[in-house]
């Protein structure tokens, strides 16, 4: 059996190739959509992609299921259960609770686990030629290193109302009777890593066993003696803020990602170009470092810098249906290209190399010593509702990063706003937004930490 592990590590995501040798057939779980990687790795073990699957919906990437079928002519496995409006909205073999299929010699079973979702499956596999027990569970969203899937995205981003308490007794019952069931030895393969908004208390190891987790998790006392109430409580308390586009990317997921194909590769615009776009209602992406944006950011441009969070940063601020342009080394396009991929922004029209001959503004922020210089802007802090309950500047409104675009209708455009996150980055790009929409924005250098760092330690109100 051969078995390989991808990991993005901006959006903490995993997705995993499990491979016949004898037979030369293999099964991609949770493929990403930049769907090379699967077909580079297939051909360098000399396999073929029979079968593609995921674990359930998801909602912080676009998934690559549909393009890797599509590309590759694997069978399209996708779950069944979950109810009907949980039904994906496009071609493929259903897959229901108790199925079993086979990848050469290695065998698949498949247990339906709700509680992240309703329609979450877990894959239970043997490796036939080794004997009848089972060696690994790929849980997706469901078990994770020291954690479970959080029940409340349904309630936070999908409009749903009270469901993580439906959401919060399915996990039960799935720990109880689907993972606490199989032995020890099973490893546990889980879809996300540490830094994923999709649990709280996720490890930063890639996998774990069933026992492990038996003796260890913080969930696996109160689920063995029965304790549901105990259980949902802790579940449901303390759970990391959901950005709002989550909701597209279930919508997405659901009804079909658009099947990329073979796509020409992004041009290269001068300033003329840019300059025309953009008077049509296009926006510049700017990825270059903070310091070198702050110093001279092209006007309405976003500053997404590259780095480890430009999807996360993407799915946060950009709208999917806008035409965007890049401002990015040439040998960097395509891989930028690709990784707006990820959180279907699709739209991306081409790239400039230098912000030479475009109308461009200071963004300099200030410094936290002159925050009383602007006594009438609304100071607004865009870290997590728990990061502001910890401490923040009196009178400061707290507004998650990622639910900034839903919100701008909520701010005024008649004073100043001042932007601040815990020591600056998030805020950067945040302001971006607020600048590119029209908002009169500065930046407080430094954020929550260097007003701290002034001796200002008054909490949250």
């Amino acid at each position: 059996m051969y078995f390989k592990r991808f990991y993005d590590t901006d959006l903490a995501q995993a997705s995993y190739l499990l491979g016949c040798q004898k037979t030369g057939e293999c099964l991609v779980i949770d493929p990403m959509r930049d769907v090379q990687i699967y077909l580079d790795e297939a051909g360098a073990q000399r396999l073929r992609i029979t079968h593609v699957t995921e674990t359930h919906i998801h909602a912080d990437y676009l998934s690559g299921a549909r393009e890797l079928a599509a590309v590759s002519g694997a069978r399209l496995l996708l779950s069944a259960e979950g109810g009907a409006d949980w039904q994906y909205g496009f071609g493929h073999q259903p897959l229901r609770h108790g199925d079993t299929f086979k990848i050469g010699n290695i065998k698949i079973g498949v247990r339906h686990t709700p509680g992240h979702t309703p329609e979450s499956l877990s894959l239970l596999v043997t490796d036939l030629p080794r004997g009848d027990l089972p060696v690994m569970l790929l849980t997706g969203d469901f078990v994770f290193v020291g954690d479970v899937g959080r029940p409340d995205l349904l309630d936070t981003v999908a409009g749903g109302t009270d469901t993580r308490f439906a959401g919060a007794r399915q996990m039960f019952a799935s720990l109880r009777e689907q993972f606490l069931s199989l032995p020890d030895h099973v490893q546990v393969w889980p879809a996300h890593g540490s830094g994923s908004a999709c649990g709280k208390a996720l490890g930063a190891v890639p996998s774990t066993t069933v026992g492990y987790e038996r003796a260890l998790a913080w969930w696996s006392s109160p689920v063995q003696r029965g304790d549901e109430a105990a259980f949902t409580g802790e579940l449901l308390n303390g759970q990391p803020d959901a950005p709002s586009y989550y909701a597209r990317m279930k919508r997405q997921n659901r009804d079909g990602p658009a099947v990329l194909g073979n796509l020409k590769p992004l041009p290269e615009l001068n300033a003329a170009e840019v300059l025309a776009r953009l008077a049509d209602g296009a926006r510049l992406i700017d990825t270059r470092p903070r310091a070198e944006y702050q110093r001279a950011a092209p006007t309405g441009s976003l500053h997404l810098p590259d780095g480890n969070t430009l999807e996360t940063w993407a799915g946060w601020l950009l709208d999917p249906e806008r035409e965007y342009m890049v401002l990015v080394p040439a040998e960097r396009a395509g891989a930028l290209r690709r990784r707006l991929w990820m959180v279907g922004v699709d739209r991306v029209t081409g790239f400039v190399e230098s912000a030479d001959g475009l109308p461009a503004e200071s963004a300099q922020p200030f410094p936290a010593a002159e925050l009383g210089q602007h006594a009438a802007a609304l100071i607004l802090d865009v870290r997590s509702q728990s990061e502001h309950a910890q401490g923040a500047i009196p009178g400061s409104r707290q507004l998650h990063a990622g639910r900034l675009p839903r919100s701008l209708d909520d701010l005024p455009r008649d004073r100043e706003i001042v932007v601040h996150c815990q020591s600056g980055a998030r805020s950067a790009a945040a302001a971006s937004l607020l600048r590119a929409e029209g908002f009169k924005v500065s930046e407080l250098a430094g954020g929550y930490e260097a007003w701290v760092a002034q001796g200002q330690t008054t909490p949250a109100q």
